[in-house]
């Protein structure tokens, strides 16, 4: 999951903010337009928008707009529209708040970093389940294996979701299985190991040398950790 989405049309103002953020240690992908933006959105994660008003073809506010019909990360808007109708307007469209043009690099700095904790360290309900390159969204039901949108059906994305939750857990088939189909169930349990290998042909780099999908025979599965 890369950290910052930077759409900003002026080149030199980009150039700036993404050498920054890059020094701040995050990781950066900038667009030159809302059209090009949005289509990044739909296929990799962002921590991040940074998403500039003014912008060639559709402007920023109805870019997050459209971006708000399917994504719930957080946004903060740039704008030389220091009016307070103009930031009421990018609140109401779904902005969580708002920088002035021309601003320090130091206080957009400071606006990026109170963003992401109150999303990400201070939220009680978080939406993020990350492993190394596996990031899984669980308020859109979307799996990210190194920032790209892995496809993935109901039971997969539910399989895969407990197990991150429980990360180095051995967990017993009958528990997992129980835990994912319910104990009431029609399927059969055999249906657990297909879902397993589904995702490891999808997941790992090596399915049948599993790294983050472990089997521990006899038992169950891990998921990462030390199993054999």
């Amino acid at each position: 999951m890369t950290d910052i989405l930077v759409i900003e049309d002026n080149e030199e103002l980009g150039t700036l903010i993404c050498d920054f953020l890059r020094r701040e240690g995050y990781s950066v992908e900038w667009k030159m337009n809302a059209e090009e933006g949005i289509e990044a959105l739909r296929k990799a994660a962002f921590k991040l928008l940074l998403l500039d008003v003014m912008l060639p073809g559709m402007d920023g506010y109805e870019a997050l707009q459209e971006i708000r019909k399917t994504q719930k990360l957080p946004v903060l808007m740039m704008s030389a529209k220091t009016d307070d109708q103009s930031k009421i307007l990018g609140l109401q469209v779904g902005a969580d708040d708002y920088v002035d043009k021309p601003f320090s690099i130091p206080v957009l700095g400071f606006k990026i970093r109170a963003l992401l904790r109150r999303t990400y360290e201070l939220s009680e309900d978080r939406q993020l389940l990350s492993h190394e390159n596996i990031t899984l969204d669980l308020n859109t039901r979307t799996v990210y294996k190194d920032g790209e949108v892995i496809p993935a059906g109901a039971k997969e994305f539910d399989l895969l979701a407990y197990l991150m939750a429980h990360p180095a857990q051995v967990i017993k088939k009958e528990k997992l299985f129980n835990e994912v189909w319910g104990f009431d169930s029609v399927s059969e349990q055999g249906s657990l190991n297909v879902h397993i290998r589904w995702l490891r042909e999808k997941l790992e780099e090596d399915p049948k040398n599993p790294r983050l999908i472990r089997t521990v025979w006899g038992v169950g599965y891990q998921f990462g950790g030390g199993g054999e």
